[in-house]
């Protein structure tokens, strides 16, 4: 493995451990502590910017000698910046709307605010796992096809088109959800929380205890020494799955900017390892973003349409388009902020914010 990879990981990893250190035990997010912790990743990622436009312009570890097939070249410094950045504000962006569907989820399966920390550390792990592995093929498939960037900027325009249809529903109903009906036959499943666990043995104190007090029903008829699964482990498999489906159209819309695996997978793994406290510093404010997708259906588009159009936009901005594009990015998104702002929130998303609120307050 390239030392920039090895060394990255190594860093990823002892960010994960700390993280986990420091929320050993369960408890509710705080606004303070998420919005502080938001902070921290932001920062985090965009000082990573530093790294790369240094590492691209001297070539440290091998970075930067690569072709990108999206600009026929290898990128220097200032191109891998631009590039890494752009990256960043589509993938962090993408994760808003995913953060709306989580708060879905968490409410579906009554998770207490104390444990969410806990399902999305582990779902956020399994989906730098999942990402990573779909970035290596994808990568893999442009340096053999490069005519499937154009499918690609297909495929974004019509996931753009979808996302204006179906209001940016994703998944609907979670106990219908193949993946959680799959679960359900292989393993029996608990009717009550137990603690911060995901699996319990039938029989021992920790399938005794639940959270409500109340005998687990399920944990009784089942055999002394079965193994378990617990209500929250049902909403981490649809925290996993949910972020499968943005991934789909995350990863191609990251394409239509650099082919370099690098740049698509730091980009990647800033903008997941965020998530986390964005959710607990945006899950009781969902209402206000009304126009969300909005905005986000017209970056899919944008950055499909320069997919197809590459050559032309090229030849139209010069080598600095990236630059433009990124600069559009950000006017939609903040134009997307702007105009839900000043129209207020839709009722439904009111409720589903208030509830998030509501969870939040919970011990």
């Amino acid at each position: 493995m390239p030392w920039s990879w090895l060394i990255f990981l190594v860093i990823v990893l002892l960010l994960l451990a700390l993280d986990l250190g420091l929320h050993r035990k369960s408890h509710a997010v705080s606004m303070r502590e998420a919005l502080a912790w938001s902070g921290f990743w932001v920062a985090l990622g965009l000082a990573f910017t530093a790294f790369i436009y240094l590492g691209y312009e001297n070539q440290w570890l091998g970075l930067g000698k690569a072709r990108d097939a999206v600009d026929g070249a290898p990128n220097d410094g200032s191109a891998a910046a631009v590039k890494y950045l752009t990256g960043y504000v589509i993938e962090k962006s993408l994760s808003v709307d995913n953060i709306f569907v989580i708060a879905m989820l968490f409410r579906y399966f009554a998770v207490p605010a104390r444990y969410q920390h806990r399902v999305l550390f582990w779902g956020i792990l399994g989906a730098l796992a999942m990402r990573g592995a779909m970035i290596a093929v994808g990568v893999r498939l442009i340096e053999e096809f490069e005519w499937l960037l154009y499918a690609f900027g297909a495929f974004l325009l019509f996931a753009a088109v979808q996302m204006l249809w179906t209001g940016g529903k994703h998944g609907g109903d979670p106990g219908k959800n193949p993946v959680v009906r799959l679960a359900r036959r292989f393993f029996p499943v608990a009717d009550e929380f137990h603690g911060p666990h995901f699996m319990v043995r039938a029989g021992t104190p920790e399938a005794r205890e639940t959270d409500s007090h109340a005998p687990d029903r399920a944990a009784e008829r089942a055999g002394a020494g079965t193994w378990m699964l617990t209500p929250l482990a049902l909403a981490l498999i649809m925290v996993e799955t949910t972020d499968l489906i943005f991934a789909v159209d995350s990863i191609p819309a990251i394409f239509a900017i650099t082919t370099d695996p690098y740049l698509v997978f730091t980009s990647n793994v800033f903008a997941i390892l965020g998530l986390r406290a964005l959710y607990f510093a945006l899950a009781g404010l969902m209402d206000k973003f009304r126009y969300l997708n909005v905005s986000l259906a017209a970056v899919l588009a944008l950055v499909g349409a320069k997919m197809l159009a590459a050559d032309w936009i090229k030849e139209m901005f010069g080598k600095n388009y990236n630059f433009h594009l990124l600069g559009a990015i950000l006017l939609i998104l903040a134009a997307g902020v702007a105009a839900s702002l000043l129209a207020g929130p839709k009722p439904e998303h009111a409720d589903v914010a208030r509830r998030a609120r509501e969870a939040g307050e919970e011990t």
